[in-house]
């Protein structure tokens, strides 16, 4: 399948600015004014290249993270941008249970889904976990000798013992705050979408998130940066 545009959609500056740089991208500013998205630029070989982070909260001086950003941020790059491609690159949480390791990267296969919308009615329980299909990076994986599995989204770094037990329900084996929103509104458009997530901290180990978090960072995020640009190459081919 061959690709023409691809957006690549972002939380956090920080885990963008590796990316920005490994792809020579070229910041533009605004997506679309009044909203926080920031938008860089580029080409690599045939392919148009859009990258948009979900900017700065100026109450909070924060980045926006979460499912909110996330779903903003997606439709107006789709509206801007019209990709025939979208990649959620980011961070997340792994789980040494499922052989997950600091700096591991990850492609999302063959579903991203939500973890802490808890609807248990008829129908709407399902609906609530989403289930969203990605495009098929088992080729991608195989030939780049990345892991892949289940991503599975909440809107909270921490999490409750329902929300494991939820991941562990349909084996997600990823945990993060954005790419389930993401793929809800690639699919509405029917746009192709997978994520690629960096592991920054290990959910069932002693060491409490937030901390393994900030450690590990700017480490992940590089690790993160170098596996964005074997994807491209290997799409670009």
């Amino acid at each position: 399948m061959k690709f023409n545009r691809i957006v690549l959609i972002m939380a956090m500056e920080d885990e963008a600015r590796p990316i920005i740089k490994e792809l020579n991208l070229t910041p533009r500013g605004k997506l679309l004014s009044p909203l926080p998205m920031e938008f860089y630029e580029g080409k690599y070989k045939s392919l148009n290249l859009d990258l948009v982070t979900s900017g700065k909260c100026d109450k909070h001086n924060v980045d926006h993270i979460g499912p909110q950003a996330a779903i903003l941020n997606t439709a107006s790059a789709i509206s801007q941008l019209q990709p025939d491609l979208i990649i959620n690159p980011g961070t997340a949480g792994g789980f040494v249970s499922a052989g997950g390791n600091i700096g591991d990267v990850y492609l999302s296969y063959p579903m991203v889904c939500y973890h802490d919308r808890r609807i248990p009615l008829p129908g709407f329980d399902a609906y609530g976990i989403g289930s969203y299909y990605c495009f098929d990076t088992r080729e991608i994986a195989n030939s780049l000798g990345l892991k892949m599995g289940i991503v599975s989204t909440g809107s909270s770094l921490d999490y409750t013992p329902k929300d494991l037990d939820l991941i562990k329900s349909y084996g997600g084996v990823v945990k993060e705050m954005e790419a389930a929103s993401i793929a809800w509104v690639a699919d509405l458009y029917k746009i192709p979408f997978f994520a690629i997530k960096s592991i920054t901290d290990l959910v069932d180990n002693s060491t409490p998130t937030e901390e393994e978090f900030l450690k590990n960072l700017e480490s992940a995020s590089i690790a993160l940066s170098r596996e964005v640009f074997r994807v491209i190459d290997f799409i670009a081919k």
